[in-house]
């Protein structure tokens, strides 16, 4: 795989990093700014909406840049922003940092999925993918308890520090590794390819509509979906049901989180040739996991081996339907993988709001499982009805 590959898998590491730490920093970030836990949670929803938004809207606005400028830009302001949240005392401005933030991660993510794809030939595209999406999920083995040690130990802004730190090494990579123009990435204007039209940013956003495109972002949507409202919920599962010590619940999530990382990287090597299988034996799996991981919660071990294989089968299948996006919005070349960033996003919005409020009604810390096995069960269903009504896709 290309060098550039992994300056941008590094970017990415960072920015999931910061998307998940919030998690374990929530409790420090009130106390010190005075505010309440609830309110301080803002911090997290208006990064994912902010990713689901942005997405679309900084691939739009940076349609004709070269992809390294919007990709340089989006991680300065990234970096920028955390610089600023490690100093502010005022919640409201710490608040503005978080959804600049989210639109520069959403911008970059788009931006580099599709870069990812253009650095490689073709048929090693999901390869591609699964290096940089690796990014993520190393981000919730190692970035995220990295950075609630951090906090720990000093302080919350110790951490956000940290996350701008590390954003300085992924620039220097991606200014030295990734060309200033790449092949695709920019309108064609040798003379054979002059009298062709350019997609114009109309034609790309009407390819939303098209039944192929539609259906592979739903799909990416409701699977990403399940695995958020799982995760994000993981803790009161470890604890409460499985009766185990606070200590076990990064074991848990490291446990996840290796999981994704070996599923990521086995979809990556296969999914150029066998998607429709992947997804045709993964998707049951998924669905049976959650079951099975709800029926057996109460007994530690096997609730650490299930979390393990559902991260393993749950990233797997959801980086292929990403790649099958991609695919999709091979007629969109500045806003395929802004559709791809969406459709992730949204599902991490879904999916832990769906089960935040399962738990806020008063349904059990399992309840979120049940949702991501509901999320599973709509895909499922989906895919299997307009298969049978369109054959050839």
């Amino acid at each position: 795989m290309p060098f550039p590959l992994y300056a941008l898998a590094l970017a990415v590491f960072v920015m999931g990093t910061s998307e998940f730490m919030l998690a374990g920093l929530l409790p420090a970030i009130s106390h010190e700014l005075d505010v309440p836990v609830g309110t301080a949670g803002l911090l997290t929803s208006a990064f994912a909406v902010g990713m689901v938004v942005g997405a679309p809207a900084m691939a739009a606005f940076a349609r004709g840049w070269p992809p390294r400028r919007t990709l340089v830009a989006c991680l300065a302001l990234f970096a920028a922003c955390h610089a600023v949240g490690a100093v502010t005392s005022v919640f409201e401005l710490l608040l503005v940092t978080r959804v600049l933030s989210a639109l520069a991660n959403a911008g970059f993510l788009a931006v580099a999925l599709r870069t990812a794809t253009l650095l490689v030939p073709r048929e090693r595209t999901g390869r591609a993918l699964a290096v940089l999406l690796s990014g993520t999920t190393v981000a919730t083995i190692v970035g995220v308890p990295a950075g609630a040690v951090l906090g720990a130990a000093l302080s919350w802004r110790a951490t956000f520090a940290a996350v701008a730190l590390l954003c300085l090494p992924a620039l220097v990579g991606i200014l030295r590794g990734v060309p200033k123009a790449i092949a695709g990435s920019e309108p064609d204007r040798t003379p054979a390819s002059l009298s062709r039209k350019e997609p114009t940013l109309r034609t790309e956003l009407a390819l939303l509509v098209t039944p192929r495109l539609a259906l592979a972002m739903t799909l990416a949507a409701l699977v990403n979906g399940g695995t958020f409202a799982a995760f994000t919920f993981l803790a009161p599962v470890v604890t409460d049901v499985a009766g185990l010590p606070d200590a076990a619940v990064p074991v848990a999530l490291v446990l996840f989180g290796l999981g994704s990382f070996l599923g990521v990287t086995i979809a990556g090597r296969f999914a150029d040739r066998h998607a429709g299988l992947l997804l045709g034996v993964g998707g049951p799996l998924l669905l049976g996991g959650w079951i099975v991981l709800a029926a057996v919660a109460s007994q530690p071990i096997a609730l650490l081996i299930l979390v393990f294989v559902q991260g393993l089968v749950s990233f797997g299948v959801g980086s292929t339907l990403i790649a099958r996006v991609l695919y999709s919005a091979s007629g969109a070349p500045t806003m395929g993988g802004s559709y791809a960033t969406a459709a992730l996003n949204l599902g991490a919005v879904i999916g832990p709001a769906w089960g935040g409020w399962t738990l806020a009604g008063g349904a059990g810390p399992l309840s979120p499982v049940a949702v991501a096995a509901a999320l599973t069960t709509m895909s499922l269903v989906l895919g299997v009805i307009t298969r049978r009504r369109r054959p050839d896709h």
